[in-house]
């Protein structure tokens, strides 16, 4: 019996220790990561996106603001995707680099490869920079605004794929936060 709760108590250490967020990657400091909370005056948590921010509108990002940055942040991801896409994960912005004392982007970001904070833009499902709204075939899918204070800024160039961005962020996650949103045509 002690044996068991001995190898149960093992099993559950490793568990937590290698936890990892919704895009796979695992936190610098397990357990430790600081929750931020991500908001837009434009839909809340759960809400359906305004037209005006998708391909059937003006096509332009939404408004985000955050708080609750670790003050060791030295630079912000963000990440934009749609689970529910047909044929997998379509990615609809990457944006990296934001300056650590940074707490909202307003709507319309422009698509260029550096922002003039610096920040650069990798690319979307589309394979160009910026954002790319919400324009699903069909049914209700969720768009994910996804968060990351980081511990370093990223030496990444500006067009780098998502699954390119999540890599350099790997061991330096210090806090992550999301806002999801939902749209339907």
């Amino acid at each position: 019996m002690l044996r068991t709760v001995g190898v149960f108590l093992l099993l559950s250490a490793l568990f937590f220790s290698c936890r990892r967020d919704e895009t796979g990657q695992s936190e610098k400091k397990a357990g430790n990561a600081v929750d931020i909370a991500v908001r837009s005056t434009a839909f809340r948590e759960g809400e359906m996106i305004p037209k005006n921010y998708t391909c059937d509108g003006e096509n332009i990002s939404p408004p985000l603001a955050w708080t609750s940055v670790p003050e060791e942040t030295k630079g912000i991801a963000l990440i934009c995707d749609d689970p529910d896409a047909p044929r997998g994960t379509f990615v609809h912005w990457v944006l990296f680099n934001l300056p650590p004392d940074m707490r909202e982007l307003p709507e319309a970001i422009p698509p260029a490869d550096e922002l003039e904070n610096g920040a650069r833009h990798g690319v979307n499902g589309s394979g160009k920079a910026g954002y790319r709204g919400p324009c699903p075939p069909g049914g209700v899918h969720r768009y994910y605004f996804r968060l990351y204070a980081l511990d370093t800024q990223l030496t990444l160039p500006s067009g780098v794929q998502k699954s390119q961005l999540v890599d350099a962020m790997e061991g330096h996650i210090l806090g992550r936060g999301q806002l999801m949103g939902r749209y339907k045509r």
